[in-house]
């Protein structure tokens, strides 16, 4: 009797994989369709609910996301909840968050706040490849897939996996079968003229969907015998629905990608299944229709039960095959989890190799997250010389290598920039100016620069300097300007302009500069000034003046936004020793002249309520009329309600407490752009004479604000008033203020 339990026994143990092999092997195809792919979740949920082995799986674009996710052993709950944790619309901006920024990155953007990436070289002038790099985006499918290898086939992940891209050059479908799944992925996703061509394999790859919208032959090809194909493409819209230049764009974008469709649906037979959600009437590009999505998914999917149980399995061989799965997830992990036996730089770009392992800050012989790892890229890219940085793992003889690929701007190595401003209070005293620049980098062997730089509008400016990094690492520097500046010098009575000077200045600087750390300056030098003041009808000759001396700056700024901060700090000191003469009868200069400026503007923030705080101190050794080195005050935010530096002196003091509420994102959902609510209380004032500086004297000024931070800087609309009774209403576009 034993002897004949053990004989049944090991014939049921020899026959269950002869059984398992023979059942169908089941291939799933999902189709591309932007945030609609969170119904690809839904319908491979219901799959696992019914216990329908996935033995093969592809997909085109977001269905390469979602195809790629679930090879790697991911369940559908996992991917659903790594898919709704993302935070898919940042990953269509690449510009650099301003506090990660160096301290001279950040002056810049600051002057140049308009965000274009044009450059010149070699007689032409030129453009990326799209307007989006793929930065953030490959970051953000880091953080979906974990830090993977690469793999010399597809078919090494626990389920067998292809992504699908279509190729710039001929528009043929290709198939990616290897290699990082990172890049699969992007690569498969990246809609032309949005987002950069990837380079895989020599070849310019861009989404998928153009050829090859859901890849029914990829999977056949693979050896499925049953296909489970997922169509979630747009379809073409009815005539009365073209009715403006975005619809017409996207009904031709349309048709590329329904006629792949229906090409593939010819290929499914009878006993294949085609799966098609109700989600016409959902976006392609809005990320909170997803929860829906899934929903129309599992919907879509259980209206199929009848022929999809036909494919369901036993308990026994559906717990064969996870278990199958798992384990080969569990070595992907194991993998993971190894350290890093070594760091290779594979840098194509002028940086130094020292710069770059310094700033990546990961060490041989240690473990690295994804979380470490995103940082850590994130890092050398805010060194904004980059168009790309990326990572990729691979096996060794050492062990696991952690290759950092950085690429340059392909636009480069020269640029040019734009600025714009229009400040307005409602008066005569409008203010618009527009700054341009063309910098040209890597003139030297450390990196020098030498930017021109031209302001129009109601102050004109020409200036050029050269800067040079004096180390590969771009710790010390030297720094060479001129400047040519013609301005409106406006002295005000009771807060109306009384009398305008023209004042013409040339400047000469000349420093030498130290970065203690990427967000810090300091900075010793000289400087030479020299021009005229005149009014015809106050003047009866030009004013000439002039005056040389040294100086010394020492500056921190870690804010998130110059105009609008939630979190940092920023602090500048500047001291200026001068010989200041005066060719005048009724000014006298003294022999020299000391000037102090210190300014500090710090943040924070709880959920949605920032509260900001501002200072600023400044005084001068030559009191009265014997310097023309003043000190302003007025305007909005300091010392709201009075006209932009309508008052001035030798000596300075303003504090200022500022609240802002984000009314966009707390209230009314807004996830581009801020919408902030402020109200601030200021005090202050200015005096000519030491002697006469007294804090009994501060004018206490309050005001109300609404306003945004965009892109291109901000935009405000305030009013301000003063306890002296005056009052103003600001209007802002474009730069700090």
């Amino acid at each position: 009797m034993m002897r004949r339990f053990f004989a049944v026994l090991c014939l049921s143990v020899c026959l269950t994989p002869v059984l398992a092999a023979e059942r169908p092997k089941i291939g799933v195809v999902l189709s591309g369709g932007g945030a609609k792919g969170a119904a690809h979740v839904g319908v491979l949920k219901v799959l696992e609910e019914h216990r329908i082995p996935v033995d093969y799986i592809a997909g085109t674009s977001i269905g390469a996301y979602v195809a790629g996710m679930y090879s790697l052993g991911y369940s559908a709950a996992e991917v659903e909840a790594i898919m709704m944790g993302t935070d898919w619309g940042s990953g269509y901006s690449d510009t650099i968050a301003r506090n990660a920024l160096s301290y001279r990155d950040k002056q810049l953007r600051d002057r140049y706040n308009i965000p274009i990436n044009v450059g010149y070289n070699q007689g032409e002038v030129r453009l990326p490849s799209g307007l989006l790099r793929g930065q953030t985006m490959s970051e953000l499918l880091r953080q979906s897939t974990d830090l993977v290898q690469q793999f010399g086939d597809f078919d090494a992940l626990a389920i067998p996996y292809r992504a699908v891209a279509t190729d710039l050059e001929t528009s043929a479908p290709v198939v990616l079968a290897r290699g990082s799944i990172v890049k699969a992925m992007q690569a498969s996703a990246t809609v032309p003229g949005a987002l950069q061509p990837a380079l895989i394999d020599g070849k310019l790859l861009v989404d998928g969907g153009i050829a090859n919208n859901m890849p029914v032959d990829v999977v056949k090809a693979m050896g499925a015998d049953i296909i489970i194909a997922v169509d979630i493409g747009s379809p073409l819209v009815t005539k009365d629905k073209l009715d403006s230049t975005i619809a017409v764009l996207d009904q031709l974008s349309n048709f590329l990608t329904t006629a792949s469709t229906e090409q593939q649906k010819r290929l499914l037979s009878e006993n294949d299944i085609l799966i098609r959600p109700a989600i016409n009437a959902l976006s392609t590009t809005d990320f909170t229709i997803m929860p829906r999505a899934l929903i129309l998914g599992k919907e879509a999917a259980q209206n199929q039960l009848v022929k999809l149980t036909q494919l369901t399995v036993t308990p026994e061989v559906y717990e064969a095959y996870t278990q199958a799965k798992a384990h080969k997830a569990k070595q992907l992990v194991a993998a993971i989890r190894q350290p890093i036996a070594d760091i290779v730089f594979d840098n194509h770009s002028k940086v130094s190799l020292n710069l770059l392992k310094e700033t990546l800050n990961l060490k041989a012989g240690q473990g690295v997250t994804k979380d470490e790892l995103n940082a850590a890229l994130q890092r050398i890219y805010s060194l904004n010389k980059f168009e790309r940085v990326d990572a990729e793992f691979s096996d060794g003889e050492a062990g696991r290598i952690l290759t950092i690929t950085t690429k340059a701007k392909s636009w480069g190595p020269n640029y040019f920039q734009l600025g714009f401003n229009w400040e307005d209070d409602f008066s005569a005293d409008s203010v618009m100016s527009v700054d341009m620049a063309y910098t040209m980098t890597d003139l030297t062997f450390n990196g020098g620069e030498w930017r021109n730089e031209v302001k129009l509008g109601f102050d004109k400016r020409f200036a050029t300097e050269f800067y040079q990094p004096l180390d590969r690492d771009q710790v010390f520097y030297s720094r060479a300007r001129y400047q040519y500046d013609i301005n409106n010098w406006n002295l005000y009575d009771d807060n109306n302009s009384a009398i305008v000077f023209d004042k013409k200045n040339n400047t000469v600087e000349l420093g030498i500069g130290y970065h203690p750390m990427p967000q810090a300056m300091m900075e010793l030098g000289f400087v030479l000034e020299k021009g005229q003041i005149s009014n015809e009808a106050w003047l009866s000759q030009d004013f000439d003046f002039k005056s040389y001396g040294g100086y010394f700056k020492v500056g921190y700024d870690s804010l998130d936004s110059i105009n609008f901060p939630t979190s940092g700090n920023r602090v500048t000191l500047n001291v200026y020793v001068r010989n200041e003469d005066f060719k005048d009868v009724v000014l006298k200069a003294e022999d020299y002249s000391v000037q102090i400026e210190a300014d500090w503007k710090g943040a924070l923030s709880v959920g949605n309520h920032a509260f900001v705080g501002k200072a600023s101190l400044a005084t001068n050794n030559s009191d009265g009329l014997n310097t023309l080195h003043l000190s302003e005050l007025g305007g909005f935010l300091n010392l709201s309600g009075f006209h932009k530096d309508s008052i001035m002196g030798a000596h300075k003091v303003f504090g200022a407490f500022i609240y802002q509420y984000d009314l966009g994102r707390d209230a009314l959902g807004m996830t581009d752009y801020p919408l902030y609510l402020g109200w601030s209380v200021e005090a202050g004032n200015v005096w000519y004479e030491q002697a006469d500086v007294s804090l009994t004297d501060l004018i206490y000024a309050s005001s109300l604000y609404v306003g945004t931070d965009t892109s291109l800087g901000p935009a405000a609309l305030g009013f301000g008033i003063t306890d002296m009774g005056d009052k103003s209403l600001y209007l802002f576009l474009g730069k700090a203020f």
